[in-house]
C-alpha cells in the first residue's frame, strides 16, 4: 500500500480534529518511515526483483522490526504512550496508535504472503493485491478518496490561507 496508507492519516484527522495532520500523516507512514533507516543499517533486508509483483519491484526478504503484526502493536503502544506524555487526550492518543495499527492492515492487502506476524521462520501473511496493477490503483484511489471525502466533510479551514 502507498497512498492509501494516507486515506487513513485524513480520516484520522476527521476523527480526532485537534490534531495535526501532520501527526496523523506522520501515524499512517510510521513503519514506512523507520524501515529505510533498519534497511540501511542492515538489521532489515530487501532487494529489487523485477518479477516480484505487477506493482513493485521490491522483495521484502526480511523487516519483522519495522512491518510484523507484533512489532506493529508495540509500535502502536509506544505511540499511544508518546501521545499520553504530550498531554493528548485518551481519544486523540487512541486514534493516533490505531491510525499506526491500520498500516500493517493495509499492507496484508496488498503484499504477497511476505508479512510476518513476529520474528523468525513464523508465517508471513498477505492477500496479494500488488499482483494486479489495476486492482491496486483501483483500491488505493478509493481509498484515498474516501479519506479525503472524510477530511473535507468534518474539517473547516482556520483562514482563508486554508481553505
Amino acid at each position: 500500500m502507498f497512498i492509501g496508507h494516507f486515506a487513513v492519516g485524513l480520516a484520522a484527522k476527521s476523527a480526532a480534529p485537534r490534531m495535526s495532520l501532520a501527526v496523523t500523516f506522520a501515524a499512517c507512514q510510521l513503519l514506512d518511515l523507520i524501515w529505510p533507516v533498519l534497511v540501511l543499517a542492515g538489521i532489515e533486508r530487501v532487494r529489487v526483483d523485477h518479477d516480484a509483483t505487477a506493482f513493485t519491484p521490491l522483495d521484502l526478504e526480511y523487516y519483522p522490526w519495522s512491518h510484523s503484526l507484533g512489532m506493529t502493536l508495540i509500535w502502536s503502544l509506544l505511540v499511544f504512550g508518546l501521545m499520553k506524555v504530550l498531554g493528548r487526550t485518551n481519544v486523540e492518543a487512541v486514534v493516533v496508535a490505531l491510525t499506526v495499527l491500520s498500516h500493517w492492515l493495509l499492507d496484508l492487502l496488498t503484499h504477497r504472503a511476505d508479512l510476518p506476524l513476529w520474528f523468525g521462520d513464523g508465517p508471513e501473511l498477505g492477500l496479494g493485491l500488488w499482483s494486479s496493477t489495476a486492482g491496486t490503483l483501483l483500491v488505493e484511489l478509493g481509498l484515498f478518496a474516501a479519506g479525503t471525502w472524510l477530511y473535507v466533510r468534518k474539517t473547516t479551514a482556520d483562514n482563508r490561507r486554508g481553505r
